[in-house]
């Protein structure tokens, strides 16, 4: 916490030299009327003070009043969806202005923050960056605006549940993606202890979103250590500028083809107030409130992810491969990984023969809530202590339902996330400060929840044991192999809990409840089963200040900023744990919080040359996390317009990312696997970096001891593994202590807008280097028969190797830790938007990524996750008659190779086809919207084990009612 102390200290400054000034300027009353050049009426029209904070909108009729403290002259500055932004000045007191928009038809010089933190155009930004204003997020198709990001150029979008959606540009995807940053309104989204991004679970409602911008890439040298692939900067309204009663409601129905689950009924309600208040009319607010249900799209895709034909199934016998497979780990169905595996050995054709066999296990439809909640809330108090200078304070509330995929599926039940924010802005500073508290509710894991639920009938040990009875009767009695395996399982699996009955439904409900891991219990009948809870808690608390310098520096535009970041993690005994405990104390619950520190700074100068055609920004921002050493990120930048209209940009950065806090601190016990971060004060004592063999060369060993045995009749396995050509099969992990990750980013770019704004243009590449690659990787610490370490190498080592001592005499640890190679991955994008006829427009986009192969395999797949190809074309008309606009969007993917810990495969190819027409009824001010998502059902998945998803199709009513001050 002392990190912090000089953030509050130089926020309670700012904010007392900032009272300080306050001038009370008179109130002046300015009105008029707005209209468009075929002289209609224009309500919703922004008016705001050029400069300032104040502003206002016009009404039905296009009429506005504004009554502020001001003082002569002043700019009026004019802007509405799909009209030029005007700018008026004000001189002096004067009668009713009428003012008149153009309408336009593009919309590429939109102005642009988070490319450089400062406002500057579009076409004139130093990387690429993508927006969606309130226009473009009215006429999309998607159900959502979030779900409109699917849609912007460069966007991979990762589905895990309705309520569950990750957005990831440039590669290296996973649906809990801590290389791309999320922030609403300055504050990073990103869930503590669950390592993922919730932006679209806690952030702005439908209502309050005014603009979301992203930055495909590297943008860590102004944000930070974990917006190394990008980020997505969401933008909620002004109460000042938009206010009075809004309200939205959605009726939506999808499974519609009954193949997962019944036809379903989807239902969203939002509202949304503000006012300004006070004589003064310096005092605003505003509240959000939303509420979404719906049912849950279902993963249950079956492909199974260890065949007949790999090493640690039974590659000697091809009986036993597809659906005869007793050692099938499915996809979507749990318990039936490798810590379910048993290993079987008896009499078979003359010799002893091992047979590898996992447990049944369950599948996730079973374990899963189809009922999804989302719950949104959020408040906020505005000051404006000056025309440019405003306080306000932010308490932010979501509460959601779902799954999502990390090292394992979790159902997410009742998982909430608070944030408090109080900010201090003006016109050339920012100052704020903010905290984020986490609880995951009665959240659990599927994985030991399926694995518990099977060790209620017995161990391992038993279960194989009561196995290899039956199928040695089924082929005493002439069964053929694979009739006798699956008799064998259904003997071994008798008494076991049935889904759907009170029984499972009485166990699944106590081991959800129970949160340690660690006491799965190997006795028929325990009356205490291992537990899945995910109990985790979490306080996150930063602070931050940004300065433009401006006109104080000559030689160039220079802004600076620091910021500072803590992690307070609550240990439970079983996710985070106090690590000053003694290893066997730690899983139990309590203890000394944990804390994860950063703190950071940087500095960004813009000079203009060659009569200002030339732009180039320079950047260098330090950051220090007290386990690493210091780390700079620097960033420099070059734009070149060309005749006004083309733009020209490269960049280049070299960025840091820190482990994520899970990846840096768990201590995960989940089937016998203990998944733990990489830092050195981690692994003290428990010796998993340098004294372990790697799990892939294990199996590798154990499938070479199974073929020597079977090929050599009274040879015993031990014997077999300590043959020299059999244990050098055996890996040393010799993991080095965790390190951040590392990107080196190259890109050059094409803007610009031609034929009088009716066609645009926007070309990118990139080429990524990735150094010290963060991932995970699975070991084994090997034990004598007593319980003791022993050194790898040794015999006693290569013994505990073995599968049959697995229980006994290996410690299994899933290690976050660096890869050893570098990677490579490059692409380009290219989007037009051609406005053809009248307000008739077509636009497309085009999106290429690919990996460079490396001559040797990693300790870990390091999953780039991502198609090679991926296309979207837009066809609309914003009003094809009065107040009638529609819009279609087709969106195409290759297949690609998903890679992750929990399951690998092809992901298929897919196209989708989103469709909506919209209706405003300005009288009632009112919006209709009748749309669908994905219309035609094309039932697809976009990550392996990932949930089916198929058409969601909606109505939905917007009323929007202005109050004017």
């Amino acid at each position: 916490m002392r990190q912090l102390y000089p953030f509050f200290w130089l926020f309670s400054f700012l904010l007392l030299t900032a009272r300080a000034a306050v001038a009370q300027d008179p109130i002046i009353a300015v009105s008029g009327n707005v209209r468009d050049n075929t002289h209609q009426a224009l309500p919703g029209v922004t008016i705001s003070v050029k400069g300032g904070s104040v502003g206002t909108q016009s009404d039905a009729d296009g009429n506005f009043i504004l009554k502020e403290r001001l003082r002569f002259p002043f700019t009026l500055v004019f802007s509405a969806i799909g009209y030029d932004t005007r700018e008026v000045e004000v001189a002096r007191a004067s009668s009713r202005l009428q003012v008149s928009l153009e309408s336009k038809n593009m919309l590429m010089n939109e102005v642009v923050v988070s490319a450089s933190r400062v406002e500057e155009s579009r076409l004139r930004s130093p990387v690429a960056i993508e927006k969606l204003d309130i226009r473009a997020i009215k006429e999309t198709p998607a159900p959502s605006f979030y779900d409109a990001l699917e849609n912007v150029k460069g966007v991979q979008m990762t589905t895990s549940s309705l309520t569950f959606k990750v957005p990831n540009t440039r590669g290296f995807n996973i649906p809990n993606n801590f290389r791309f940053m999320q922030l609403v309104d300055g504050v990073d989204m990103q869930a503590a202890t669950l390592g993922v991004p919730l932006g679209n679970a806690i952030g702005p409602t439908e209502l309050d979103i005014a603009s979301v911008e992203i930055t495909p890439g590297a943008a860590s040298a102004l944000y930070g250590m974990n917006a190394i692939n990008g980020m997505a900067n969401l933008t909620t309204k002004s109460p000042f500028t938009y206010q009075g009663l809004s309200v939205y409601q959605k009726l939506g129905v999808n499974h519609v083809d009954g193949i997962d689950r019944d036809p379903s009924v989807l239902t969203e309600s939002a509202v949304r107030w503000a006012q300004v208040v006070g004589p003064s009319q310096r005092w605003a607010y505003k509240v959000n409130l939303s509420y979404l249900r719906g049912t849950d799209w279902l993963a249950n895709t079956q492909t199974d992810q260890n065949p007949q034909t790999a090493s640690s199934a039974n590659p000697r016998f091809p009986e036993l491969s597809g659906a005869n497979n007793p050692a099938a780990d499915l996809w979507n169905r749990y318990g039936d990984d490798n810590a379910g595996n048993v290993s079987i050995t008896i009499p078979y054709q003359g010799r002893n023969e091992t047979f590898n066999v996992r447990r049944t296990g369950y599948y996730e439809r079973d374990l899963v809530n189809p009922i999804v909640r989302n719950i949104k809330a959020d408040a906020s108090l505005h000051y404006k202590l000056t025309d440019k200078l405003e306080l306000s304070y932010g308490y932010r509330f979501g509460l959601m339902d779902g799954v999502f995929q990390r090292g394992n599926k979790i159902q997410l039940d009742g998982v909430t996330v608070q944030n408090h924010k109080l900010e201090l802005r003006g016109k050339d500073f920012t100052a704020r400060a903010y905290m984020l508290i986490e609880n995951t509710g009665d959240s659990y894991n599927l994985n030991p929840l399926a694995l518990n639920l099977d060790l209620q009938n017995g161990s391992n040990a038993v279960w194989g044991g009561r196995f290899r009875t039956a199928l040695q009767s089924q082929l005493g009695e002439g069964a053929s192999l694979a009739d006798a395996m699956r008799q064998a399982r259904v003997v071994a699996d008798a008494n076991r809990a049935v889904p759907g009955t009170a029984a499972f439904n009485d166990l699944k409900n106590q081991i959800v409840h129970t949160n340690n891991w660690d006491s799965g219990v190997n006795v028929p009948g325990a009356p205490i089963p291992g537990g899945a809870a995910l109990t985790q808690r979490s306080h996150t608390y930063h602070a931050e200040g940004i300065w433009n310098l401006g006109q104080r520096i000559k030689f160039a535009d220079v802004i600076v900023g620091a910021d500072a970041r803590v992690y307070a993690v609550i240990p439970d005994g079983n996710n985070f744990v106090d690590f000053g405990r003694p290893i066997n104390e730690r899983t139990q619950p309590g203890g000394d919080n944990q804390y994860y520190r950063k703190v950071g700074g940087f500095a960004q100068a813009t000079k203009l040359l060659f009569a200002e055609r030339l732009k180039v920004t320079g950047s260098l921002r330090l950051d220090y996390n007290p386990e690493f050493n210091p780390k700079l990120n620097p960033r420099i930048a070059a734009v070149y317009t060309a005749a006004e209209k083309h733009s020209f940009r490269a960049s280049y950065q070299n960025g840091w990312r820190f482990p994520s806090l899970f990846e840096a601190l768990s201590f995960v016990n989940n089937g016998n696997v203990r998944r733990v971060g990489g830092l050195a004060r981690v692994n003290e004592g428990l010796n998993y970096l340098d004294n372990s063999y790697t799990l892939a060369s294990i199996s590798t060993f154990n499938a070479a001891v199974n073929a020597y045995v079977a090929a050599n009749a009274g040879t015993t396995a031990s014997q077999a593994a300590l043959r020299p050509e059999i244990r050098s099969l055996l890996t040393v992990g010799n993991l080095p202590t965790e390190q951040p990750e590392q990107i080196n980013a190259y890109e050059v770019g094409y803007r610009s807008v031609l034929f009088d704004n009716r066609l645009s243009i926007d070309a990118d590449a990139y080429y990524n280097i990735y150094s010290g690659f963060l991932g995970q990787v699975e070991v084994s610490v090997p034990k004598d028969a007593n319980g003791n370490q022993v050194q790898v190498g040794s015999d006693d080592a290569v013994l505990a190797a073995l599968n049959s001592n697995r229980a006994a005499r290996q410690d299994r640890y899933r290690v976050y830790t660096n890869a050893r190679n570098k990677y490579n991955s490059y692409g380009s994008t290219l989007g037009l938007t051609y406005n053809f006829y009248q307000k008739f427009s077509i636009g497309g986009n085009v999106n290429f990524n690919n990996l460079s192969a490396n001559d040797e395999a990693d300790i870990f797949v390091t999953g780039f996750n991502t198609p090679k190809w991926a296309t979207n074309v837009t066809f609309g008309n914003r009003e094809i008659v009065r107040n009638v606009g529609f819009n279609v969007v087709w969106r195409r993917q290759t297949s690609f190779l998903w890679e992750s810990p929990l399951a690998n495969g092809r992901v298929p190819a897919y196209q989708t086809v989103d469709a909506q027409v919209n209706v405003r009824v300005p009288n009632l001010k009112t919006t209709i919207k009748v749309g669908g998502a994905n219309i035609f059902n094309n039932r697809y998945i976009q990550y392996a084990a990932g949930p089916t998803i198929g058409g969601l199709y909606y109505v939905a009513l917007t009323f929007d009612n202005t109050v004017l001050r």
